[in-house]
């Protein structure tokens, strides 16, 4: 009997302890599952906030896109008025320079043509000499209309600026540096000397050059 009781008592303390452990279990798996439950509210929260963190960036971000968008054709139009320009600023320019050489070439078409004239003629000559000073005039008529003009010359003082002395001439009749003979004329456009005139010079050491 006394066995028995034993016995008795020891299911029921094992009958405690398993109720304890079970009830531990059960605290543990609530805990588990507690956590599981907060875990995944704050993915779910994460989540949703995603979205709300990111919608100002890529608004931001859509706006960049549309003023780089905007820039980049600003730009090629930019390019495209520019080449437009640089293409006819050159061909201005081309017509210009072509303009400006028929306006120059123009004027000694004639005196081409009275050369030929001229070389066809039968004459003396003396009917030569006087139809190539008619051309010479009308050469000088045409360069005049180009603002170019010659230098002077004979009986002027030796001017350096505009003559350019090849030797010169020993005389009593003709003030020192005068010019006395051209050789080669010179010719200014406008104030602008092109070429000075070849020319000799009195050498007179009686008189003191002015």
């Amino acid at each position: 009997m006394v066995a028995k009781g034993i016995e008795e008592d020891g299911l029921k303390v094992r009958g405690f302890k398993d109720r304890d452990s079970k009830d531990e279990e059960l605290k543990v798996d609530g805990l588990h599952a507690e956590g599981e439950s907060a875990v995944q509210a704050a993915d779910a929260g994460s989540e949703k906030a995603v979205p709300l963190e990111t919608a100002p960036v890529r608004a931001e971000l859509e706006l960049v896109r549309d003023e780089r968008d905007q820039l980049m054709e600003r730009l090629a139009r930019l390019q495209a008025e520019f080449e437009n320009t640089r293409r006819r600023e050159v061909k201005e320019r081309a017509d210009l320079r072509d303009y400006a050489m028929q306006h120059a070439v123009e004027p000694f078409l004639s005196v081409m043509d009275n050369f030929q004239l001229a070389l066809k003629a039968d004459g003396t000559l003396e009917q030569l000499r006087a139809g190539v000073e008619l051309i010479l005039k009308q050469m000088e008529e045409a360069l005049k209309g180009l603002q170019v003009q010659a230098v002077e010359t004979v009986g002027k003082h030796f001017d350096p600026r505009v003559h350019e002395a090849l030797g010169s001439i020993e005389t009593k009749e003709y003030p020192d540096h005068q010019v006395l003979e051209e050789i080669r004329r010179g010719y200014k456009l406008r104030e602008k000397l092109l070429r000075p005139a070849l020319v000799r010079i009195a050498s007179n050491k009686s008189v003191m050059s002015e």
